[in-house]
């Protein structure tokens, strides 16, 4: 079993050089955003506790769902301005009556904009399928083009504070209530609302990590290992004795000493 550890993954092969297809990251950026009092839209029943309840606190976020947006940027060839739009539900809990806390959520919106180089160039790309046929009525070959694409990589924010305010009070928000995406409401039980005039909103703020990068498809020459049949053995656990199997996993040693800050 300790033997097979020493096994290349890919057996005994020569180098040599290949061309192959895959996307090229022609530029990134990495930031940390921090969204102020951005209003959280509640279902009638979250709307209902708020109005009811002074204690408010955030217990976790989570992203639900991303819009990205990709337009050239005008007198400067290559470059494209990226429209990021986050979708975040915010589950909160608040005390309703002495001793007893009661859950609700909502979905905040949170917009980025950043400038990327994606560089020039823009043709059809056409990929035959298993289906495809010479006489077919109707075309069948895939379609794509050599345009950028763009990735985003988060984690879930961390809210730094919450609060309500009774005033209808003028907050620049990037979208109503009626914008945001069916499927994004789905996470959510019940129907999000848009308050009555004269009743509490909720506003969060949030800190967001992220990189983002744009990537482009090419062809590239690299050297490459062949793949071959690999050396090593499949090693499954002894069913018969499983504390054998016990004794050969490493202690967890972290779980009881997480390592230090560094």
């Amino acid at each position: 079993m300790a033997d097979n550890r020493t096994c290349s993954p890919c057996g005994n092969a020569g180098r040599e050089t290949v061309c192959i297809d895959c996307n090229r990251i022609l530029d990134s950026c990495k930031d940390k955003d921090c969204f102020s009092d951005v209003r959280v839209y509640l279902t009638e029943f979250g709307q209902e506790l708020i109005d009811k309840s002074a204690a408010i606190r955030v217990k976790s976020t989570k992203i639900v769902g991303v819009n990205i947006d990709t337009e050239p940027v005008q007198f400067n060839r290559g470059f494209y301005q990226i429209l990021i739009r986050f979708y975040v539900r915010i589950t909160c809990e608040c005390c309703v009556n002495i001793g007893r806390a009661q859950e609700f959520e909502g979905i905040a919106v949170c917009d980025k904009k950043v400038i990327l180089y994606g560089s020039e160039g823009n043709v059809n790309i056409f990929k035959s399928c298993p289906s495809c046929d010479f006489c077919s009525p109707v075309p069948e070959g895939s379609a794509t083009t050599n345009l950028p694409t763009v990735v985003v990589e988060t984690v879930d924010p961390i809210a730094l504070s919450i609060g309500t305010e009774e005033r209808n009070r003028c907050c620049c928000q990037c979208c109503g209530v009626g914008e945001i995406p069916d499927n994004v409401c789905a996470f959510v039980d019940g129907m999000l609302t848009d308050g009555r005039d004269g009743c509490k909103r909720l506003f969060v703020t949030l800190g967001f990590f992220s990189v983002i990068r744009i990537e482009r498809p090419g062809q590239y020459l690299i050297n490459a290992t062949e793949y071959s049949v690999p050396e090593k053995e499949c090693v499954s656990g002894d069913e018969e004795d499983p504390c054998a199997v016990f004794e050969k996993m490493a202690f967890p040693v972290n779980e009881f000493s997480p390592p230090p800050y560094r």
